[in-house]
């Protein structure tokens, strides 16, 4: 597929590396055209770098890796008729760090950053996932041993279908795929960095994941 990856910092690059690693064409987008990291990137994997509306015009599938308070600039930057009828990968989570460390959690009038996106562009197929996790968990998730998941959440049931699809392919496997319905559970989704980023202090890796615990399931 031709995919473009907006976010040239260790989210953006991580998830386009293993994109292409995978044989996707990947474009690298940024705010300006001839960013250095992006230009780095594209010699070193084989893609592509770009303008945002670069990035996106020639997309089949859409990540945004960009964070969270500046993601509706950046979609905006691609240009609605670039998103539109296409799947929009949110990874971003709405962070605050401006007073420092922790971060506090921006929820937009929406309820959440997915939403406040879909909102923006309804012709775009928002779709949640990999929000709770550390980038090389994203993908790589063997990183992690034992159950553990992957939630997903949007709107468009074929849009969702197409994400599963993706998660597949950098090994995620269908028992960790947890869909959890419409985009309204990015509410729930969003916030679960607070506690990841807690966790990522006491334990001092970012090499663990939330599992959701079953009855009947094997422990």
């Amino acid at each position: 597929m031709k995919i473009a990856v907006f976010g040239t910092g260790e989210v953006g690059q991580r998830i386009a590396g293993r994109l292409a690693g995978l044989g996707h064409q990947v474009t690298l987008g940024s705010r300006t055209a001839g960013n250095e990291t992006a230009v780095r990137w594209a010699r070193e994997n084989g893609g592509a770098q770009g303008t945002f509306a670069d990035a996106a015009e020639g997309a089949e599938l859409i990540v945004n890796a960009t964070g969270g308070l500046v993601s509706l600039d950046v979609l905006t930057a691609a240009g609605a008729a670039n998103l539109a009828g296409k799947t929009v990968i949110d990874v971003s989570n709405p962070l605050d760090f401006s007073a420092g460390f922790p971060p506090a959690l921006v929820v937009p009038e929406e309820g959440s950053a997915a939403e406040r996106l879909q909102r923006a562009f309804p012709e775009a197929r928002v779709v949640k996932t990999l929000n709770t996790m550390n980038n090389t968990v994203m993908v790589d998730p063997s990183r992690v041993p034992g159950h553990h998941e992957v939630f997903v959440c949007g709107d468009d049931e074929a849009a969702k279908a197409e994400v599963k699809e993706l998660l597949r392919s950098f090994g995620w496997g269908d028992g960790q795929i947890l869909d959890l319905g419409d985009l309204s559970a990015a509410r729930a989704l969003e916030p679960l960095v607070l506690l990841w980023v807690r966790l990522y202090g006491v334990l001092g890796t970012g090499d663990f994941n939330f599992s959701v615990a079953r009855a009947g399931l094997p422990v």
